[in-house]
Parts: structure tokens; C-alpha cells; sequence
């Protein structure tokens, strides 16, 4: 009885050991297949990257942009973009891209309220008249779009960064401009359809606000910290007024940029209506002069004023940003005075 015990446990030990053996190479078979697929997988996907790499490089084609610095082409697909004018950064938001690097704002902290949520994340690299070319270059860029007449001096530098383009100069030329920026990023047809867009809402405009709108003569006046600004129509809001086909003051209709006023010249403010506004830098030296003057009794005396056709706009919006988004703006502020009231 005992020996049938023995012999008995003897049997189902060896079948358990038998069977742990089985069902271990079997664990191991299917986790070396897991193994295999993977790597396969992973292969594939590597493969699949590579040809979607491939392909895109294939797609694109080089192009050579003509610019106030002579001819740059462009090898590679810009991703990487470096924007030194605050217009420019305007035509690229426009334009759907979201620029690695861009000059601060002229005003804002650092960049104006109404692009500044567009912004985030972007590394400022100085101001249009002081380039950080150190910055630029950590951010590794592809493109480079400046202007020659902020930074000629430096072009050279930048251009051993990466391909650069530079538009021209800054007055009330920012539509030449933008076509240049669209250019540089091979956007041309974009950039043209929403030029399109731009010139249909004057012109939608215009009809809506009729001829007796448009005769009105209207003036525009800006506070620097230390000197006062009457515009003329080389200029951003110029342009504007002229393109929608306002009239302007008889001392205003010049295709100069600006007079520089004194207050025995505050009776050329005049007009049917007045846009003034103050390049405020957060010292508060604007803010002031624009009180001293418009408490002035010549200033109270314009018939602009006393008829309550005088208006604070914003100083972004009408001349600093200078770009595609604040020429909507201001379109939106002219609506709002002679349409929708």
C-alpha cells in the first residue's frame, strides 16, 4: 500500500513538471511573437515616416524671392520663421502662421492686446530697431523677414542665420508689404485672398456710408512723449481713409507722412471729424502732453470739437501695429462712428 502511494505521487510530479515545461516554452513562443510584432510595427512606422519625410521633401519645390536686399532662395519649407517688424508678425498671424521668434510690440507687454493671445509662446528677440541676433540664432530659424529700413545694418548677420527677406521701408505702404511677407513664405495666393477680402469690406464700406460720409474731411492727430503729430496721407491710417475714399483737411492732403505741430497750429486739427491718439510707453509723458492740449482753448475752440465729432482711438490699432489685423480694426472703429451710430 505504501509503495503505491510513493510510485503514485512519484507520477503526478513528473506529470506536473512535465506540463509546467509546456506551458513555459508556450509563454515564451507568445512572448517572443509580441516581441516580433512590435518590432515589426515600430519598422513600419519608422519606414512610414521616412517615406512621409521623403514625399514632403519631394513635394516641395525651391523658390527664389526678390526683395530690397537683392534675390533669396528659399531650399526648404519655412517652419521656423523670425519676424522683425511688428506689421510683418500681423501678416504672419493673418496668414495662419504662428512665428518661433518675433520682436516685442511697440506697446504691450510684450505684445499688443490684440494679438496677444495669438502669441503665446513666441520668443520676443529685441525690438525692431535693436535685433537680438544672438536670440535669433538659438531659436535655429529657416526664414528670417525683416526691413531695410530698421535693420539694413544688419542683414548680413542674419542672412548667415538663415535665408532672410526684407520689404523695403514702413510709411502707409503695408499692403506692398504684406504681399512681400506672403511672397517669402510661398503664400502669394493666400495673401491675395485676403487682400481681396480687405478691399471688398472698403468697398462694402464705402456703399454703406455713402457720399455725403465720404466728403466729410476728416483729421487725424497723435501725442508723442514730446511732440504732437498732425498725420498726412503717407501713413497708416492715411492710407486707410484714402483707400475707403474719406476726404482729408486741405493741410492734410499730402503725401508726406507727418507735420510736426506747434499749438498755434492746433487750428489745422480741424475737420468734420477728428482721430487723435497717444503713443503711450508706460511713463505716462503721452498721456500727459495729449491733456495739456486738448484742454487748450484752441484745441476746445475747433468746430470738430464743439460739434462732439472728436474721438480717442487707439494709438495700436490706428498707427503703431501698422499691419493686415489693425487695418481691420480701425475699419471696425470707422463702422462704428459713421455706420452704426
Amino acid at each position: 500500500m505504501i509503495r503505491y502511494v510513493i510510485e503514485n505521487n512519484n507520477q503526478l510530479q513528473g506529470g506536473y513538471i512535465i506540463f509546467m515545461k509546456k506551458t513555459y516554452f508556450a509563454f515564451m513562443f507568445v512572448l517572443a511573437s509580441i516581441f516580433l510584432l512590435a518590432a515589426c510595427g515600430t519598422d513600419e512606422e519608422t519606414a512610414a515616416s521616412s517615406d512621409s519625410e521623403d514625399d514632403k521633401a519631394e513635394e516641395f519645390e525651391s523658390y527664389t524671392v526678390e526683395h530690397a536686399m537683392g534675390e533669396t532662395t528659399i531650399e526648404e519649407e519655412p517652419e521656423n520663421i523670425v519676424i522683425l517688424t511688428n506689421e510683418g508678425t500681423e501678416a504672419l498671424l493673418a496668414l495662419g502662421k504662428k512665428p518661433v521668434g518675433a520682436v516685442e510690440s511697440w506697446t504691450g507687454d510684450p505684445w499688443y492686446d490684440h494679438i496677444s493671445d495669438q502669441m503665446e509662446g513666441v520668443e520676443v528677440v529685441g525690438d525692431e530697431s535693436n535685433v537680438n541676433i544672438e536670440k535669433v540664432a538659438s531659436l535655429n530659424p529657416d526664414l528670417i523677414i525683416g526691413n531695410k529700413m530698421r535693420q539694413e545694418d544688419i542683414y548680413n548677420q542674419l542672412n548667415e542665420i538663415a535665408p532672410t527677406v526684407f520689404s523695403e521701408t514702413l510709411r502707409g505702404e503695408w499692403q506692398t508689404n504684406f504681399k512681400q511677407y506672403a511672397e517669402a513664405l510661398n503664400m502669394e495666393e493666400e495673401g491675395e485672398e485676403l487682400l481681396t477680402e480687405y478691399d471688398e469690406r472698403l468697398s462694402d464700406f464705402a456703399e454703406k456710408a455713402g457720399e455725403d460720409t465720404l466728403d466729410q474731411k476728416v483729421s487725424v492727430v497723435r501725442f508723442m512723449p514730446d511732440h504732437v503729430r498732425i498725420y498726412h496721407q503717407d501713413s497708416f491710417s492715411g492710407v486707410i481713409l484714402d483707400d475707403i475714399g474719406f476726404d482729408r483737411p486741405e493741410n492734410q492732403k499730402s503725401d508726406s507722412f507727418i507735420e510736426k505741430a506747434t499749438k498755434e497750429s492746433i487750428p489745422d486739427m480741424d475737420g468734420d471729424a477728428l482721430f487723435y491718439f497717444s503713443y503711450e510707453t508706460g511713463d505716462g509723458a503721452a498721456t500727459e502732453l495729449q491733456e495739456e492740449w486738448t484742454k487748450d482753448s484752441l484745441f476746445q475752440n475747433l468746430e470738430v470739437v464743439k460739434e462732439g465729432n472728436a474721438h480717442q482711438v487707439s494709438d495700436a490699432i490706428w498707427n503703431t501695429a501698422g499691419g493686415y489685423l489693425a487695418a481691420n480694426l480701425m475699419v471696425e472703429d470707422l463702422e462704428q462712428y459713421f455706420i452704426e451710430e
